[in-house]
């Protein structure tokens, strides 16, 4: 993964390295805000049947454009420091 010390020295980038953690880590909280809203749902159908059905509808969609967003923003961020690692190697090809 990174060395700690690469937290002190500027020569390697550390984000790529966890930027992987950062994406579990909303797909999990996504998953646990779309489950509590199937509960909510589930608990809200004994006072109108339509509108858990809704409820558990909506959390479910919610969580799933909750995952697609941070996968989104995950690889914008990747391939922000793709293009950075690009750039450099054109760089140094253009020094010689």
């Amino acid at each position: 993964m990174f060395d700690y010390r690469d937290l002190f020295q500027w020569e390697r980038f550390i984000t790529p390295s966890i930027i992987k953690i950062f994406y579990w880590l909303v797909v999990g909280i996504s998953a646990l805000f779309g489950l509590s809203g199937v509960i909510s749902g589930l608990l809200y159908m004994a006072h109108s049947l339509l509108g858990g059905l809704l409820w558990i509808i909506a959390s479910l969609i919610s969580m799933l454009i909750g995952v697609i967003f941070a996968r989104i923003v995950s690889e914008f961020i990747l391939i922000m420091f793709r293009i950075n690692e690009h750039l450099g190697a054109i760089r140094q090809r253009g020094q010689m």
